[in-house]
C-alpha cells in the first residue's frame, strides 16, 4: 500500500470512528451555545474575547474536519448531499462579515443546523420531510387557491365594514392568514357588530382553511414518515437475511471440507535384508 493510500485509510479510521462523531456533535452543540450567548450585550461586554475565541476555534476544526472528508472521499463527497450541506454551512462562516456582508454574521448560527447531518435519526425525519414534498406543494396550492378566493369574497363582502381589516385585496389576504393561523375571535366579533351574518363567512372559511387543509398538510407529512420507517425496517429486514444467508454459506463450505476424503499418502517401508 502506497503513502498516499495509507494515510487515507489512517483518516478514514479517524473520521469514522464513533468517538469522533460524538466529538464533532459536541462542537456543534458547544457552538450554537456560544453564538446565542453573543446575542446578550451584557454576556458580551464580559465574556466577549473568550465567546470569540472559542467561536473561531470551533470553526477551525470544522474546516480541518471538511478536508479530512475531502481527502478521504474525494469525488464521493460530493455525491452526498449531506456532506455538501455541511461543506455549505461552513462555508458561509468563513466569508467576510464587515462592511456589505455584516448581515452574514447573523447566519453563523446555520452551523448548528450541522446537528441533522451528523445525527441519523434526524437525517431520516428530513428526508421524510422532503419526500412529502410533493404532496405538500400540491395541498399548499390549494390552500392558496382557497385563502385568494376567500380574500376576494371578503374585500366585496366587508371592504366598506371593516376597512382596517378588508380594506383592500392584500389587507384582505393578510387577515385571512391571521385568522386561519391564530386567534380570529376578536376580528370576527369587529366586522359582525356591523354585519351580523359574517360569521357564516368565518365558520366556512375556518372549516375548509384550518380543519380540512391544515389536516391535509399533517396527513402528508404522517404518511411520509411512516413510508421511512417503513422502508427503514425493510433495509434492515434485509441487512439481517443477508448476514444469516453468509452464515449458512460459511457453514456450508465448511461441512463440505469436512466429508471430502482426506488423502492418504503411502508410507515408505525400507526392507532389510539378512
Amino acid at each position: 500500500m502506497s503513502g498516499a493510500a495509507s494515510n487515507r485509510e489512517r483518516c478514514r479510521t479517524l473520521i469514522e470512528s464513533v468517538a469522533f462523531e460524538k466529538a464533532i456533535v459536541t462542537l456543534i452543540v458547544v457552538n450554537a451555545i456560544t453564538l446565542g450567548l453573543e446575542t446578550s450585550p451584557a454576556v458580551v461586554a464580559r465574556f466577549g474575547s473568550a465567546l470569540y475565541a472559542i467561536d473561531h476555534s470551533i470553526l477551525g476544526v470544522f474546516v480541518v474536519e471538511l478536508l479530512l472528508r475531502l481527502f478521504v472521499y474525494r469525488e464521493r463527497f460530493v455525491r452526498d448531499p449531506w456532506r455538501v450541506f455541511d461543506l455549505l454551512i461552513v462555508g458561509v462562516a468563513l466569508l467576510p462579515a464587515s462592511g456589505t456582508f455584516s448581515v452574514l454574521r447573523a447566519l453563523r448560527v446555520l452551523r448548528a443546523l450541522r446537528l441533522v447531518s451528523m445525527a441519523p435519526s434526524m437525517r431520516k425525519v428530513v428526508s421524510a420531510l422532503l419526500t412529502a414534498v410533493p404532496g405538500i406543494t400540491s395541498i399548499a396550492g390549494l390552500m392558496a387557491l382557497v385563502l385568494y378566493v376567500s380574500a376576494v369574497m371578503a374585500t366585496r363582502l366587508f371592504g366598506d365594514v371593516a376597512p382596517e381589516f378588508f380594506g383592500t385585496l392584500g389587507g384582505s389576504l393578510f387577515t385571512l392568514f391571521q385568522v386561519m393561523s391564530e386567534d380570529w375571535s376578536h376580528i370576527a366579533r369587529a366586522v359582525m357588530a356591523k354585519s351580523p351574518y359574517a360569521w357564516m363567512f368565518f365558520v366556512t372559511y375556518l372549516l375548509i382553511a384550518t380543519f380540512m387543509m391544515l389536516n391535509l398538510f399533517i396527513a402528508v407529512v404522517v404518511n411520509a414518515m411512516q413510508s421511512q420507517v417503513t422502508e427503514d425496517i425493510k433495509e434492515e429486514g434485509e441487512a439481517q437475511t443477508q448476514l444469516i444467508l453468509d452464515e449458512v454459506r460459511a457453514l456450508r463450505r465448511e461441512v463440505e471440507t469436512l466429508r471430502k476424503p482426506s488423502v492418504v499418502r503411502p508410507i515408505a517401508v525400507e526392507c532389510t535384508t539378512p
